[in-house]
Parts: C-alpha cells; structure tokens; sequence
C-alpha cells in the first residue's frame, strides 16, 4: 500500500476544512490579552448562528443565571473568556466532527461525542495546573483526533476488515501503511488554523504524551482523557480495544488509572449539554 507525506494526504483529500472567518477573529481577539469584551460581543454578533449559540448556552441550564441575557453583549460577560473560547471552537468544528466515518467503524456523531467527551475529561484532569491549562487541555482534547477527517477519505476505499487491519491500533495501522497517522494530520490542520504552538504538539502527541515538550502537560491530559472515553466505550469506533496506554501520562498529571471511572459521572451530563444547545442551535 502506497505511503505518504503529509502535504501528499493534504493534497490526496482536498482543502482542509477552514476554520469559519468569524469564528477565526472571535478567538485571536478573545487570546489578545488588551480585548474588552464590547469588542468581542460586536465580532460575534455579526455571525447569527454563533450570536444564538452564545445567548443560548449563557440562558442553559448548565449556568442557571438568575435574569436571563437578551443581547450578546449580557451573554459575553455571564460567560466570560475562557468559556466562550472553548465554546465558539467547539462550534466551529462541530459540524465537520460529526460525519460519520465509516473507515473507522464510527456513526454520525460518534466522533463528535468523543471529541466532546474527551475535551472534558481532559479539562478535569489538567485543572490541578491552572484554569488557563485546563481550557487549553479542553481545546486539545476537542481537536486531538481532528486528522481523522483527512485519512476518512484515504479508508473509504480501503478494506479494514482484513487480517492485516487487526489487532493493531489505528494510530500504528495509518504509519503502517500510511507513513504519517491521524495525530501528524490533526496537527498539519491545527496548523493551518493558526492554533497555538502548545496546542499543536499537543495534538501530534496525545498518542506518544512522552514524546511532548512544549504542550506537554496538554499531550497527556489529552491522552488520560481519551483512554478514559475509549474504557467508557464513547467512539470506540474499530481500533478502541487496542488503545496503548502511556503511564508516564497519567504520572505527569497525578491521575490514577483506576481513577478513569470517575470521568463519567462528570464528562458525560457536559457532553449532553452541549450537544443539545449546538444541535438546537443548527435546526
């Protein structure tokens, strides 16, 4: 089977998907530290769906305000920052994570609810470092299987159903017959988003944490998260069972494997939220 370079998989599937122009200036403006949030509310607004995803999660349950917000301008200040980082991303890619992928043996949404699930998890696990490493966890645990779209196109004609697809994990199968895996492609479209560097290798690196330098802590938050989302069955998809645990991860963010249960409880009335308002959102 051929191999390929990463500029040839970009080439083989097409223009990567863009990261939406309002959603793009939303978050270079929200990571600018002299913003005020007047400036962001006028950016946002000017996209209706990502002006009703805002007022529509700052009116939700998850928050329970006491008066609810009218403008956009009232929801930017509920919410805040941080939280509307992680929700404009969230919205940018939602619609490209929920495609099914048949080459991976996932339905429609099984990728985007793992991402979700994912990002949350990784949130929790790295909150013991800060509020802002913890949403930077989330947005690489958002995105850490984003390559996946690019090899989806490469898979459609490929028979994973053969003894040679077994019993190996996806991300060793892809370099296998590939040269590059879904981690190297999500972090060539991180790339070309214009995300930040420690969010980049976080993404190249969630299979390999170890291996991470800048982003490192992001890497195994990221790598904790999904093997927690893998056990749970959440987008377990064909390659789940064979997911190759780091303990070197869950050292470097002091989490006990034994600990990964307790995601669930946690992960999943988040991941639920936030798939209603997104989809409601979209109708």
């Amino acid at each position: 089977m051929a191999r390929y370079t990463v500029e040839e998989l970009i080439n083989l599937v097409g223009e990567l998907p863009p990261m939406p122009l309002v959603a793009r200036r939303a978050l270079e403006t929200i990571r600018d530290p002299d913003t005020n949030m007047r400036e962001l509310a006028n950016i946002l607004a000017m996209d209706q769906a990502l002006a009703a995803l805002v007022l529509r999660w700052a009116n939700s349950a998850y928050y329970g305000i006491k008066f609810p917000a009218s403008t956009v301008q009232q929801a930017v200040t509920y919410l805040g920052m941080r939280t509307l980082h992680s929700l404009v991303l969230a919205a940018s890619v939602a619609a490209v994570l929920e495609r099914p992928m048949p080459g991976y043996g996932l339905e429609r949404g099984d990728l985007w609810r793992h991402s979700m699930g994912v990002a949350a998890g990784a949130r929790l696990i790295a909150a013991r470092f800060g509020n802002q490493v913890a949403e930077e966890a989330y947005h690489a645990g958002l995105l850490c299987d984003v390559g996946k779209l690019a090899f989806e196109m490469v898979l459609r004609n490929v028979d994973t159903s053969t003894p040679e697809w077994q019993g190996y994990s996806f991300a060793d199968l892809e370099t296998a017959h590939f040269g590059v895996d879904h981690a190297e492609m999500g972090a060539a479209i991180a790339l070309t988003w214009r995300l930040p560097p420690p969010l980049i290798n976080a993404i190249r690196y969630h299979h390999q944490p170890s291996k991470a330098t800048d982003g490192a802590i992001l890497a195994a938050a990221v790598h904790v998260a999904d093997a927690g989302m893998m056990m749970l069955g959440i987008g377990l998809g064909r390659d789940g069972l064979q997911y190759e645990i780091d303990p070197q991860a869950f050292e470097r963010v002091g989490w006990k494997p034994e600990r990964l249960n307790e995601l669930v409880d946690k992960v999943l009335p988040f991941v639920e939220e936030a798939n209603q308002i997104l989809h409601t959102n979209r109708k």
